[in-house]
């Protein structure tokens, strides 16, 4: 008799307890919809529902993979509309239709998006193994994660006359990998920090297992001109998970990850350059603010940074969406790309704002002599030479 007490003291106490998480799940996110993003930029986000219609993807006990994907795309993309409210969602599919691998990344290539997220559930052939990981574009660092990226890539292969397609690219052979070695990363920087923000959601707030963030070579996130990312929510051949995938709550919280992440890098991206320096900046003074320098030799000059790559990328407009004004930085472990060269900082910040549109989470950076400088260093520095020069 007593068992049974404790037992339903602890059944009443774990309703209690769901009932309370709910309601803090809830308050957070009009918390957060309450200190939305007020900059007016409309960001365009792609939200890729892997797999569909004729593929399945990955099988459970009782669910197909594709239609996990799709519950939790459509629920983040809600998400993030009505959360995030400058923010336009478009979904690479909204019902279980069939989509070209090829054809998803064009989706989001031709309009213009700001960030490409796909997403996946994950299986093996342990039912012991679980937990979330993100994925970006690079390259496999070993069998496991190319093996992953096979699995991915090899929807190709149901497609009509997806050798010429995909230019002989063998999703099965490891030699076809070679070509994404060479791959312009440009945004690979960018993709890192939403995927390490993904991994955060998934880690601390709904507790899932942390598989970490991983590279590969996708052919979805190869062809993407944005920060992408491929998410795989969890692993459907362990029983466990399964449950949790297929239920509501878990979709639900999984979606909200997805979402919060994004949230948060969005938010960052106005914020790198205003580093509190009102003050300093306003006692700059503005002698050319519509005009780009040359600039001269140990001169501190202002530059709009754009992105980073691993390997060199050819200047050229059609690599930089359609950008001229294009300067490579080399540092010790990757190429910096920036655009425009400003003698103050407002004519720097007001060129960012002009090309949001084109990379919206670019940044004013300070150089002198093709190296960076510490913007605050370099405010500095300027305000003392116009001082002495007074």
């Amino acid at each position: 008799m007593s068992t049974g007490i404790k037992n339903g003291k602890l059944h009443t106490f774990n309703i209690y307890t769901s009932i309370l998480f709910f309601l803090f799940f809830v308050l957070s996110l009009i918390i957060s919809a309450a200190m939305s993003d007020k900059t007016g930029k409309n960001w365009i986000i792609v939200i890729d529902a892997g797999h569909g219609g004729k593929d399945s993807g990955a099988l459970g006990s009782k669910s197909r993979e594709s239609d996990i994907n799709l519950a939790i795309a459509l629920k983040t993309g809600e998400y993030i509309e009505k959360y995030i409210k400058n923010a336009t969602v478009i979904y690479t599919r909204r019902t279980d239709s069939t989509v070209d691998l090829r054809d998803r990344p064009k989706i989001a290539n031709k309009a213009n998006a700001d960030l490409f997220i796909s997403i996946h559930t994950n299986s093996t052939s342990s039912k012991n193994v679980k937990g979330a990981e993100t994925w970006i574009m690079g390259n496999s660092k070993d069998e496991a994660n190319l093996a992953v990226a096979m699995t991915e890539n090899s929807v190709m292969l149901l497609e009509d006359d997806y050798s010429t397609k995909y230019e002989d690219f063998d999703p099965k052979s490891s030699e076809s990998y070679i070509m994404f070695t060479t791959t312009q990363k440009v945004f690979q920087k960018q993709s890192e920090d939403l995927a390490v923000k993904i991994q955060r959601q998934f880690r601390e707030r709904v507790n899932r297992n942390d598989r970490d963030v991983k590279q590969a070579g996708f052919w979805v996130l190869y062809n993407t001109k944005m920060p992408s990312v491929l998410v795989e929510t969890g692993f459907i051949t362990n029983p466990d998970e399964e449950k949790y995938l297929i239920s509501k709550d878990g979709q639900d919280y999984l979606a909200s990850s997805i979402y919060r992440a994004c949230k948060e890098y969005l938010d960052e991206i106005d914020s790198r350059s205003g580093i509190s320096l009102k003050k300093t900046i306003d006692s700059i003074q503005v002698t050319d603010t519509s005009s780009k320098l040359n600039p001269p030799p140990n001169e501190i000059f202002f530059m709009v940074q754009l992105g980073s790559s691993l390997s060199k990328i050819e200047i050229r407009p059609e690599n930089f969406k359609g950008l001229k004004d294009i300067f490579e930085i080399a540092t010790q472990d990757r190429f910096k790309y920036a655009a425009g060269s400003f003698a103050d900082f407002p004519s720097a910040v007001e060129y960012k704002k002009k090309i949001r549109t084109l990379y919206p989470d670019a940044f004013v950076i300070a150089v002198r002599d093709n190296k960076i400088l510490l913007l605050q260093d370099a405010l500095e520095q300027k305000r003392k030479s116009q001082n002495n020069i007074k």
